[in-house]
């Protein structure tokens, strides 16, 4: 990625007002948040998201007649990694800036983008995800949630889950089957429903880590507007395929910016114990930077031969990253040695390595599991025959 002068002049920008700010009243906010740690100060981490967005740093890759800066993608590369460079906090409202927003933009009419882009913008509103199914989880074309007519309304009745933060979420987009008796990808629809209604229960899944970030979702007759609908009915698949893809995109980018500082402080660590002598662990340690200089080239590979790139280049992303992490969560446990299996405290006082370790063991399943990122591009990468369904 060839970077202009205007691109250096914006890292600039970047890199000072998140200095300045980061600061006062946001100064304790810092690292806190991400995968596993989403319940730490998260009304503190709402406020500074809002405080970003009143300053027009949310949504920058967004055209500026949806509200964004209409940032170039190695403009958007630019800020992903420097916010993950200055320790601020993870965002509170990345699945409506960083998906729903890209995908009503793109399927969605101008009606819905009037509705909902402008508080995504201003993280007035939060979104959860409404795919996986008890059944139906990387396998997503086998959903049974189902939606059906009922005069203006889609009345909807299912199980969702995995579903992350829907605590907390104001609106779900929710794909259901809307054509009885349609099987796997056919009779699919992306529908926007509103999370506080009596229809929805939310239930939260302690993790391995003691915390609760995934949920439980039940649909009992709740209802959505008929046209709440992205895109048309029936052709939701299409639509849920291009969040997908949106969804391991430029943003993967400062993620990777994280993951070499945990590198890095892992190095640190096995220069203090002296693990860094065995030759073994030495190894491991190379071959884990090798990886994340791999990912890197990878997704920048991707974004240049297109916004998105197709969904067999989306699935080696989602590969490498969840495959890399998970590695180092186990490298740390076998560079901190036998002390690394006793919690801090009573009763489940976990340090940022274990924790590292045991939510880590997700990666390869959540987002889509690696079998079913393989098989998509043994068929659609190498022309592979795909695999028989039942």
């Amino acid at each position: 990625m060839q970077l202009t002068a205007e691109d250096e002049e914006f890292r600039a920008r970047v890199r000072d007002w998140l200095e300045t700010n980061l600061a006062g009243e946001f100064a304790d906010v810092r690292g806190l948040g991400g995968p596993g740690r989403e319940h730490e100060q998260f009304e503190q981490r709402l406020a500074w998201n809002r405080h970003l967005a009143a300053a027009g740093w949310t949504c920058i890759g967004w055209p500026t007649e949806h509200g964004g800066r209409g940032a170039t993608v190695a403009q958007q590369v630019i800020f992903h990694e420097e916010y993950a460079r200055s320790g601020a906090p993870a965002r509170v409202g990345h699945m409506g800036e960083a998906l729903l927003g890209p995908t009503l933009i793109a399927f969605g009419t101008p009606a819905q983008c009037d509705r909902f882009l402008p508080p995504i913008a201003a993280v007035r509103e939060l979104w959860c995800q409404g795919y996986s199914e008890p059944g139906a989880g990387s396998d997503l074309a086998s959903v049974r949630t189902s939606a059906m007519l009922d005069g203006d309304d889609w009345v909807i009745s299912g199980q969702k889950v995995w579903t992350s933060l829907a605590t907390v979420a104001d609106w779900c987009f929710v794909l259901a089957r809307t054509e009885p008796g349609s099987s796997r990808s056919a009779g699919l629809s992306y529908l926007l429903v509103p999370m506080k209604q009596p229809g929805i229960t939310v239930r939260p899944i302690r993790q391995l880590t003691g915390t609760a970030e995934f949920n439980e979702v039940f649909f009992d007759g709740a209802r959505t507007p008929r046209d709440m609908v992205v895109g048309d009915a029936g052709d939701g698949w299409r639509v849920a395929m291009a969040t997908l893809a949106i969804e391991r995109g430029v943003s993967t980018l400062g993620q990777q910016v994280g993951y070499r500082r945990e590198l890095e402080a892992l190095i640190d660590v096995a220069r203090r114990t002296g693990a860094a002598a065995d030759p073994l662990l030495r190894d491991k340690l190379a071959r884990s930077w090798i990886g994340l200089q791999v990912m890197r080239e990878q997704v920048l590979s991707m974004l240049d031969a297109a916004a998105t790139g197709t969904q067999a280049e989306a699935s080696v992303v989602k590969l490498l990253w969840s495959r890399w992490h998970r590695d180092l969560g186990e490298l740390a446990m076998r560079i901190l040695g036998p002390g690394s299996t006793v919690a801090q405290g009573s009763p489940y006082d976990l340090d940022d390595w274990q924790r590292l370790y045991l939510f880590s063991r997700a990666d390869t399943i959540y987002g889509g599991s690696q079998e079913i990122q393989l098989g998509i591009i043994a068929a659609r990468a190498l022309g592979l025959p795909r695999q028989a369904r039942s």
